[in-house]
């Protein structure tokens, strides 16, 4: 068949438009896998100005993210499944704190404790007894007390529904890698998170006033509650159990940490969401199952290197939904991110959620000349079949 010059220049147009689109995609030897963020090795974007990662980091999966702008600096199989622990208490908060009443006062009744997990940590709940909402969320955050959420989740509607409700809260978030079946992080079959959604939940819980009030509090007095005729019980100190936050004698405190959730159990071995503010920025590091003991000092390596990279750092990814801010900072005005030195092809190019870069134009220009090209063969048909 011989081919016209029309649709000979409209093949030819066609292989470099498609050139120069494919030009836009990451360089990665094989294509990222869905949800996944740009480069999930943890690898950065190469540029001199940026410090190397932390080396020997243990842990099976981290991420370092902006929590202002959402943009992920750096990530090591960030989609990872793994158990979450008590980190999902913040996928908890999330759905639960909007629903109850920080003053609402509830009798503890003996079924809604009668649930809570062999060996799980406890506040010191205690059944006929009364206790304000705003003092289970203090059990929750600073003791990670499975006893508070079992009550709380009572006052929900249920374990069930508070499930179901944490459920449609991850799909909101976009938090694909998450599938609950408890409400505390208990090790429960077929329950798992990743170091990506973890960190999704952290930057939402800031943005909520009163979970960056419970998650930042580092002690409080916990109450004994109110038996049936009104009198109270002997109310106790509680401590955050985040190391990071409160320090201990082998684990110094981060400066400017703002705090969010850690988690233990055996299946998941340690778990850590931490947040914290320096200068102009506030970062949210993950990081699930290092070496037993290293959690805290992994996640202060993540925190200084985000922190001494600043602004040099060309994003890997991106948490979404993007316009989720810490209150703290919504008042302030996000500075536009610096251009990555590329082609204008490259700087004008979109990165989606899981990472791949997208030009719209070139797309649209794309799809315009592939369907004059199959208009010209459709044509250059019918005149051969006269």
């Amino acid at each position: 068949m011989i081919i016209s010059p029309l649709v000979r220049s409209l093949c030819a147009g066609a292989v470099v438009l498609t050139a120069g689109v494919a030009s836009v995609a990451p360089s990665a030897a094989s294509p990222a896998p869905a949800h996944a963020t740009h480069r999930p090795s943890g690898r950065t974007q190469h540029d001199d100005r940026v410090p190397a990662l932390p080396a020997r980091l243990s842990a099976l999966s981290w991420v370092v993210a902006d929590a202002t702008t959402g943009d992920v600096l750096a990530s090591h199989e960030p989609h990872r499944h793994l158990a979450p622990a008590s980190t999902l208490k913040t996928l908890f908060a999330l759905a639960v704190l909007p629903r109850l009443s920080a003053e609402q006062v509830h009798t503890v009744s003996p079924a809604e404790l009668k649930a809570v997990g062999e060996g799980s940590s406890r506040v010191g709940v205690e059944e006929d007894r009364a206790y304000r909402v705003a003092d289970l969320w203090r059990g929750v955050f600073l003791r990670s007390g499975g006893d508070a959420v079992h009550v709380l989740a009572a006052m929900n509607g249920g374990v069930r529904k508070t499930i179901t409700d944490m459920r449609q809260q991850a799909a909101r978030l976009g938090a694909v890698d998450t599938h609950v079946m408890s409400t505390d992080g208990y090790d429960t079959p077929g329950q798992y998170s990743s170091a990506y959604d973890l960190a999704l939940f952290g930057r939402a819980g800031l943005a909520d006033p009163a979970f960056a009030r419970y998650c930042s509090t580092r002690s409080a007095t916990f109450p004994g509650g109110l038996d049936q005729s009104g009198r109270a019980g002997a109310s106790f100190e509680i401590q955050n159990t985040n190391r990071l936050l409160t320090g201990t004698p082998d684990v110094r405190p981060y400066p400017g940490l703002i705090g969010v959730k850690n988690g233990y159990t055996t299946e998941a071995g340690n778990t850590l969401i931490a947040a914290a503010h320096r200068g102009k920025r506030t970062l949210i590091v993950t990081v699930m199952n290092p070496t037993a003991g290293s959690v805290y000092e992994e996640a202060r390596s993540l925190l200084d290197w985000g922190f001494a990279a600043d602004d040099n750092v060309q994003p890997v990814g991106a948490l979404r939904p993007a316009d989720v801010r810490p209150a703290a900072l919504r008042h302030r005005p996000v500075e536009a991110p610096r251009p990555a030195k590329a082609p204008p092809a490259v700087r004008s190019a979109h990165r989606t959620a899981d990472g791949r870069l997208t030009s719209p134009a070139g797309i649209a220009t794309v799809g315009v000349l592939l369907a004059s090209l199959a208009g010209s063969f459709w044509l250059l048909r019918r005149r051969m079949r006269r």
